[in-house]
């Protein structure tokens, strides 16, 4: 069994659709009412990734798969960063941040508008020992509006330059091949499938 370090169903839903592991169970942090928040107070990705997989590990004594991400914007000095999911304040859904991202760029030409998706992925196993990591990044750019309406978070703003396409607008198996996420798992994937195989012959 393997268990996402997530309470964000729509998060969940995607590393699930791209895990595409075989024989393995894969259930998320809701299934653990008791489980107690872990800080993600890192100042990269790396330390909130490791973070969680790791103290959620401890907490429910399972093989744990966590996942940090976030929008860098060149324009505002790689804000949101790893603030991206609260930028907008603790309480701010995702409709607030985008509206927030907007608003610090009102002004900004095109060609100033680069921005980057990151992605590291920390798996750890019962004791909360890091046992596999794995870095993603998808380069694109921030529209002048939203567009689309599939995905999550900032999707809608965020142009593949060579597509012409926000994520918004491209369906999940698109996404999946670009996105930060999917790079990030088609690194770890191999492992993963091997460790708890092992686990399960063993």
């Amino acid at each position: 069994m393997l268990v996402l370090g997530t309470l964000n169903r729509k998060k969940a839903q995607e590393l699930i659709g791209l895990l595409e592991l075989q024989g393995v169970q894969i259930i998320t942090l809701a299934d653990f009412p008791a489980v107690h928040p872990v800080e993600e107070d890192g100042h990269h990705f790396v330390e909130n990734a490791r973070k969680k997989a790791s103290g959620y590990a401890r907490q429910i004594g399972q093989w744990v798969l966590a996942d940090d991400s976030g929008l860098v914007v060149e324009a505002l000095g790689g804000r949101p960063g790893v603030h991206s999911a609260r930028y907008a304040g603790p309480e701010a859904d995702d409709a607030a941040n985008r509206r927030k991202l907007l608003a610090e760029l009102a002004g900004t030409p095109l060609e100033q508008r680069t921005a980057r998706f990151e992605c590291h992925l920390a798996l750890a196993d019962p004791r909360g020992v890091i046992q596999a990591e794995a870095h993603g990044q998808c380069r694109g750019r921030i529209c002048f509006a939203e567009r689309g309406e599939k995905g999550f978070g900032y999707d809608p703003l965020f142009e593949i330059v060579e597509y012409h396409r926000t994520f918004g607008e491209l369906g999940p198996v698109a996404k999946g091949r670009l996105s930060h996420r999917g790079r990030a798992i088609e690194q770890i994937r191999p492992i993963l499938q091997r460790l708890l195989q092992t686990l399960q012959d063993g």
